[in-house]
């Protein structure tokens, strides 16, 4: 029996063939689109469960009142650890992690690579197998651990256990081991993993419990009762600091840190399980999309199998047999579809892979992968095939073989509602493509407050912070640059934040959170910032300056209804003097408002700003400019960045998910086309007889296509319709989320409904035109 199913599922889609191509091609496509957003949420849904103890790991937060709200953040003190452990029996393990990037030299081999400090549990509370060497290797601060791949990098395929290896020129470590590259699904990437103890004696303050910087990890009993422990860990940060609104400690699950580590008012509201929610959603769109063409081409052919239904019925077949014959049949059209869509997925991995910043793969040899594949096309077939297997086995034999059946007159049929709900979806994907394209270029065209045009950055070594002085008098005095500055970060990047800051008249309750840069001076000229008022922080010119500072408008007008310029602002014992008012300059993303912003006058530099001097050509002066640099920077390596760059990057991640928004818009609309088009191509068949007769009596090419093609138009019209308050409330709901953001409008709207109704006019004018220029003689005596 079955194989007499198969064959004739194989003969109906020989006898269609061309029905049989867009049923399979959109099909194809559909499952195409789903199965790379179903890997997306794998990995997703993978990330940080490779872990042996991971329902046993937890991170460290703080909760507290910032910015006037209650807030959670993970960076926390390099003192937390230890006396967590110590106070705690519960703790069974920490390790805390800092990141950091060296420069490391081995032989004529010089390279810089970023890792991590950790404590010597590190290994024992992650899983970062260990493929040769001491795994007690972090435990001696003159050790260090290195991967696969940087382990390739600096010795090629030589071991390198035992080896020697310099880091910054001057402090030499021994290789103790070898450990396996972070799996893609980490969220702990590194090349190299450097001992605390290393790090206590250069990098890292282990005794100012206010100097946060690291993630602290715990490992915890398998039964412990979190909620109490949490009690009792509230206070320990409270207790070792004084603070007008102090924070508190809790631990958070490291997988829930991930899934769900956004927090409102100090609850977690939702993460990364939002991007999953909607990457699923978005699968079963597309993946329901292609399904519907399927449900519509089936039941369209409903009256050219009808007589079979009858006939089977007559000799015995019961509907449950009719059903399961059909749904077989849609299964063997979704296997056929399956295979392709892996061909296809396979050939857009790397591109999708890169654009949403995952690692996917297909384990094509992986039992799981198949059986996985296996569930997928039998949930496919069986959801497409579901509706025309009930639909076309409720026929009656006795109506259907004398000729009785009649399908689609009725006013409201299940296949108009199909092709409704299938461009419902079609228009809402086109509209949300759309208010964030026009969202990002919003935020693009943003004002900034800088100069990013002929803007370099070259980050600090021991070299250039020894020969800053002469460095800074060749480039100025060549006239190769404008102006050279030290600061802390640079202008396009965050990489510091203070809180605690107090001034006359504040409400203590607030405590807002400001982005920190620190320089030595020429800051504002260097990266062409506007001041408004006062003047920039020069340290060689104003010794003072090292307790002074410039803010921008946004402090400012925290502090009103104060002239800032002489106002203090204190913090831990010392007080800061404002000397100086800049307009707002962009930092962070640029879809969310300024942040207030503090200057400060330090002698911490971990970037160079060099302001070339527009005049010179653009590539000789860049040419000079590291030809000095490297002059200045010997042993070590000389990596200018452009500004403009650095700034572009912030949009790096958005512009790759508009143009995966686009691609699966497009999908979307390509597939529904794809079943107008099938629908159309049935219809015209059907009606060959009447155009024929139409033709004979009169009716012109441009009638007898409205009469083929109205009632399509009519049902797109109803979807945009239906399609149009729906975009609107997700419109508001999704620009919602940006605090700089285009105004909601109706454009979106207007143009995601005319551009698939246009589309859909083409898809379906094209067969009916040439139906209607088809000879009547021909059609009639086909007939």
């Amino acid at each position: 029996m079955l194989r007499n199913y198969l064959r004739i599922a194989l003969r109906h889609l020989a006898n269609n063939r061309s029905l049989s191509f867009i049923n399979i091609a959109g099909l194809a496509l559909g499952m195409a689109g789903a199965i790379l957003l179903l890997l997306n949420v794998q990995f997703n849904l993978s990330t940080d469960t490779f872990h042996a103890n991971k329902d046993r790991i937890y991170q460290t937060y703080y909760r507290g009142v910032m910015d006037g709200s209650t807030q959670c953040w993970t960076a926390t003190p390099g003192t937390l650890g230890p006396a967590l452990k110590k106070e705690f029996p519960e703790v069974q393990a920490m390790t805390r992690v800092a990141y950091t990037g060296k420069l490391f030299t081995y032989g004529d081999v010089i390279l810089k690579a970023d890792g991590v400090y950790a404590d010597s549990s590190f290994l024992d509370i992650f899983t970062f197998p260990l493929l040769e060497g001491d795994p007690k290797a972090l435990a001696d601060p003159g050790s260090i651990l290195i991967t696969q791949q940087f382990a390739h990098k600096l010795f090629d395929d030589a071991s390198p256990i035992g080896k020697t290896i310099v880091l910054d020129n001057h402090n030499p470590l021994l290789v103790k081991g070898i450990l396996k590259d972070p799996p893609y699904n980490s969220r702990l990437r590194f090349e190299y993993v450097l001992p605390w103890a290393y790090g206590q004696t250069r990098d890292l303050d282990v005794q100012n419990w206010n100097h946060i910087y690291a993630s602290t990890y715990v490992m915890l009993p398998s039964n412990i009762d979190l909620p109490a422990l949490n009690k009792k860990i509230s206070d320990i940060s409270a207790r070792h600091t004084v603070q007008e609104t102090p924070s508190y400690n809790f631990f958070y699950p490291l997988r829930e840190s991930y899934l769900r580590g956004r927090f409102q008012n100090g609850v977690p509201v939702g993460g990364n399980i939002d991007n999953i929610r909607m990457l699923t959603i978005l699968a079963g769109v597309i993946l329901l999309i292609a399904c519907i063409n399927f449900m519509n081409l089936g039941t369209a052919r409903s009256e050219k199998r009808a007589k079979e239904v009858g006939v089977r019925k007559v000799i015995g077949a019961g509907r449950n047999t009719l059903i399961l014959q059909f749904i077989g049949e849609s299964i063997v059209f979704a296997t056929i579809a399956g295979l392709f869509a892996l061909i296809l997925v396979q050939l857009l991995l790397p591109v999708f892979s890169q654009m949403a910043r995952v690692h996917l793969s297909l384990e094509w040899l992986s039992p799981s992968f198949w059986l996985g594949a296996v569930a997928f096309v039998l949930l496919t077939g069986i959801l497409a095939g579901s509706y025309p297997a009930f639909y076309l086995s409720s026929f009656k034999p006795v109506k259907v073989l004398k000729g009785m059946i009649h399908t689609g007159k009725a006013l409201v049929t299940p296949r108009k509602v199909l092709v409704i709900v299938q461009f419902v979806l079609a228009i809402l994907l086109i509209n949300l493509t759309l208010v964030f394209r026009r969202q990002l270029q919003y935020t693009q065209q943003r004002p900034i407050g800088y100069n990013k045009e002929n803007l370099l950055f070259q980050p600090m070594t021991a070299a250039l912070k020894k020969n800053y002085t002469a460095l800074k008098n060749e480039l100025t005095g060549t006239g190769i640059a404008e102006a050279v500055s030290l600061s802390s970060t640079t202008i396009t990047q965050s990489r510091g934040s203070i809180t605690g800051l107090k001034w006359t008249g504040m409400d203590l309750k607030a405590n807002p959170n400001f982005n920190l840069i620190t320089t030595q001076g020429n800051f504002v000229k260097t990266n062409g910032l506007q001041l408004l008022e006062g003047r920039d922080i020069d340290v060689a010119t104003h010794p003072e300056d090292t307790l002074s500072c410039v803010i921008n408008e946004t402090t400012a007008h925290l502090m009103a209804p104060l002239h800032p310029i002489g106002q203090r602002l204190e913090d831990e014992g010392k007080a800061w003097t404002i000397v100086g008012v800049v307009k707002d300059f962009l930092i962070d993303n640029p879809a969310q408002a300024t942040d207030p912003c503090i200057i400060r006058g330090e002698s911490e530099a971990n970037f160079i700003s060099i302001r070339l001097n527009p005049n010179r050509q653009s590539i000789a002066g860049i040419h000079a400019v590291e030809t000095i640099l490297k002059k200045y920077n010997p042993g070590f390596i000389t990596e200018p960045r452009f500004a403009d760059e650095d700034y572009n990057a912030k949009f790096r991640e958005s512009e790759n998910t508009g143009s995966l928004l686009n691609g699966f818009a497009l999908v979307a609309i390509f597939v529904s086309c794809m079943g107008l088009l099938g629908l159309s191509i049935y219809t015209a068949e059907n009606r060959t007889r009447e155009v024929g007769i139409r033709k004979v009596l009169g009716a012109s090419v441009t009638g007898i296509s409205l009469l083929l093609t109205r009632d399509f138009i009519k049902l797109i019209c109803i979807s945009i319709l239906i399609a149009s308050p729906i975009a609107w409330l997700m419109m508001n709901s999704i620009l919602r989320n940006f605090s700089y953001r285009i105004s909601p409008s109706v454009w979106p709207l207007l143009s995601s409904g005319f551009l698939a109704l246009l589309i859909a006019i083409a898809t379906v004018s094209f067969h009916s035109i040439k139906t209607a220029l088809a000879n009547p003689v021909k059609s009639l005596r086909t007939e």
